[in-house]
């Protein structure tokens, strides 16, 4: 199933409204579909690089869109939410994310985790539902999404325009590593920017 919903969008990469179907899988990925929009900005970009700002901006504002809807089924639509949670394999952890959340602690590292999973190949939607789930602060969800959302999407688009067919085959080999490298760098970055801020005060 995975493989031909993965070969489906690369036909819609190349289809002659791409963007269109680009804006509906970044959407739908946020909440409960499985394959990335990378897989389309990819072949988009290198097919038609003037266009990269433009699929970049398409690809991040609906990715964030459909995260706010993942969090409204998580918020209002409990049980289908659960399913999603489910199917994905988090459910058993939902629990525990709730009852750390109590304290600073528990808000912060779900910041941290919230951010990954914006950014790495961490399964966004299941992060997206899940803040709905536990009630985590809406419009700290939808800057966070948009941050690590637009970091993800700007970086792929930029190389892909730069560099073409080659950062196709790198992500193709190394993409998922690389993605979690650097997302838990850009974290552990923030996080003594933090402590040095409030220690000094």
């Amino acid at each position: 199933m995975f493989k031909s919903l993965y070969k489906k969008c690369l036909d819609l990469a190349a289809h002659k409204s791409s963007k269109f179907y680009l804006a509906i899988v970044s959407f739908i990925e946020s909440s409960f579909f499985p394959i990335p929009p990378d897989v389309m900005v990819i072949p988009m970009v290198i097919s038609n690089k003037k266009d990269f700002i433009k699929i970049f901006l398409i690809t991040t504002i609906f990715s964030v869109i459909g995260g706010m809807f993942g969090y409204l089924i998580g918020a209002f639509f409990f049980d289908f939410g659960v399913q999603i949670m489910n199917f994905y394999g988090y459910e058993n952890k939902l629990y525990n994310i709730k009852n750390n959340l109590i304290d600073n602690s528990g808000f912060y590292a779900w910041l941290s985790i919230l951010f990954l999973a914006g950014f790495t190949p961490l399964p966004y939607k299941v992060f997206t539902i899940a803040s709905g789930l536990i009630g985590f602060n809406f419009f700290i969800f939808i800057l966070i999404s948009l941050i690590s959302r637009g970091l993800r999407f700007f970086i792929v688009s930029y190389l892909s325009y730069k560099f073409g067919d080659y950062f196709s085959e790198f992500m193709d080999k190394h993409g998922s590593k690389w993605f979690t490298m650097v997302g838990i760098s850009i974290v552990l970055i923030g996080l003594i920017i933090y402590l040095i801020f409030k220690l000094n005060v």
